[in-house]
């Protein structure tokens, strides 16, 4: 009666390595789940430093915005511009549709931080606008 029966520790060590079993299971599953997300945290990350790279240039943004200002058909028109150290409001009056959408066209295509935008029409050729970009 002192002896262990073979029978108990064979079905013992089934258990014990069902047990294990599972527990790998889970881990590998863990595991799977882990490198998806890491590779969804290594794709924002890329995207992050490159919209950072685009949007934290301050003379870059400068230059464009200058370069922008200074076309034949938006010199023509009464722009006025107040730059501070953290941002740039360009506002005018009176505008006509032609500078106007050269503008917009200009601005919404580039890489620009707009803080605030307020237009209003004044006549079917004619607009008044404001607009402040931050860097």
């Amino acid at each position: 009666m002192n002896r262990v029966n073979p029978i108990h520790i064979a079905i013992l060590l089934i258990v014990v390595l069902g047990f294990f079993m599972m527990k790998l299971s889970s881990a590998k599953d863990e595991l799977v789940e882990v490198k998806e997300l890491y590779q969804e945290t290594l794709q924002l990350s890329t995207q992050l430093k490159g919209l950072a790279q685009v949007y934290s240039s301050k003379n870059e943004a400068k230059k464009s915005l200058q370069k922008i200002l200074k076309h034949p058909i938006l010199n023509a028109v009464d722009i006025k511009k107040k730059v501070t150290k953290s941002s740039m409001t360009i506002s005018s009056p009176s505008l006509n549709k032609k500078a106007l959408n050269l503008l917009m066209g200009k601005l919404l295509n580039g890489s620009y931080n707009i803080y605030s935008f307020k237009i209003k029409r004044l006549s079917s050729d004619k607009a008044s606008f404001k607009m402040e970009i931050k860097w």
